[in-house]
Formats: C-alpha cells, structure tokens, sequence
C-alpha cells in the first residue's frame, strides 16, 4: 500500500497495466454485473437534476427503467447506491452505438447538454474506492475483472499504468496535488524495485 495524502492507494495501481480496449470488449462494464454503477451520495441530487437534459441521449428501455425506479436505485448487497438497470441487465443510462456501449449521461456532457461527465466511479474504472466512515479512511483499489482481460493486455502491451491511464479521472476525483504525489510515489517505487 502507498500512502498519499490520507488515502491508501493499493500498489496495483502502479503495478498493473490497463487501457481500456471497447473494440474488444464493447464496454461490457455497462451491462455486466450484479448492480450499477457505485454512485457518490452528492452524485444522487446531480442525477436528479440532469434526468431531463440527459433524457435525449437514453434508450427507450433506459428512459422507461429510469422512469419507473427514479435516477438511482438502492442496492441492498453492495450495500450503496447505483444506477438503476434495465430488467437486472445493463446500466439505464447505458446506450449502443455500432455495437459499443457508451454511456449516455456522457454523450449529454460532450454535447454540452450537462455540466456533469458521469458517476466517479465510471470515470474511475477499473479503481474502485472503499470507504471506511468509522475509521476516517479511503482506499483506492484495483477492481479485476476477466471481462477487462483485453485491457490488461493492452496495457501491458504500452507499458501504462493503471493510475497513469486514469490520470483525468484521479485528477477529477482527488485534485492535480494528489495526483503528482502519486505519481512521485510511483516513480520511486520503480526505482527501487531492481
């Protein structure tokens, strides 16, 4: 484990590789699984708020989920909030383009539609953070998952990082500062590896 800033970063992050590979996999993330996406409690009153400028950019099947179950649902096995599913199946804001899941609170943002680009935790894949309320900590760790499997590959294959593709996103989460100190971390860590 590294330490950076209060946080507890697994050395996974550093130590595997990953570029997400959608030719291959399809974004197969947005439909597999047992809940949706993990969802912030702040990121709750945000989906509210941006249901109707997203709601263009949704399938009929992900309007009609949404609809009937609210912009979030309450997972009671992973014990937290997510996105709702369509029939236990993909993400309600999950659409296809020419085969490839993309999502569509995502497109509503690259359209200028929203101010919000989607939920943390999707930005964040394959990091996924732990909270620890009682004990006053986070922990970001490496999520594996075989359908990423053509991620890994290509990751390895370019020599990236987890932490260093998902540079945006830990910036978008934790702040450039954080992100630096990671970085540094990293470096020292390959450094002293040999």
């Amino acid at each position: 484990m590294i330490i950076v800033q209060d946080k507890l970063v697994s050395d996974a992050l550093v130590e595997e590789h990953f570029i997400c590979n959608l030719d291959a996999c399809k974004g197969a993330c947005c439909w597999e699984g047992d809940s949706g996406a993990p969802l912030e409690d702040a990121e709750l009153a945000i989906l509210r708020r941006i249901y109707e400028d997203v709601k263009p950019f949704l399938s009929p099947a992900g309007i009609a989920a949404l609809e009937k179950q609210g912009a979030y649902t309450w997972f009671e096995e992973a014990g937290e909030w997510g996105t709702p599913l369509v029939d236990n199946g993909p993400c309600a804001y999950m659409t296809l383009h020419n085969g490839v899941a993309q999502c569509g609170i995502e497109q509503a943002w690259k359209a200028g539609a929203t101010d919000f680009r989607k939920p943390i935790s999707c930005h964040l894949y394959p990091i996924r953070v732990e909270k620890n309320e009682e004990q006053n900590f986070e922990a970001l760790n490496y999520h594996e998952w075989d359908i990423c499997s053509a991620a890994c590959s290509l990751g390895k294959k370019e020599q990236v990082p987890v932490y260093k593709f998902l540079k945006e996103a830990i910036i978008r989460k934790y702040g450039e500062a954080f992100y630096e100190e990671l970085d540094g971390a990293a470096e020292f860590m390959r450094q002293n590896k040999d």
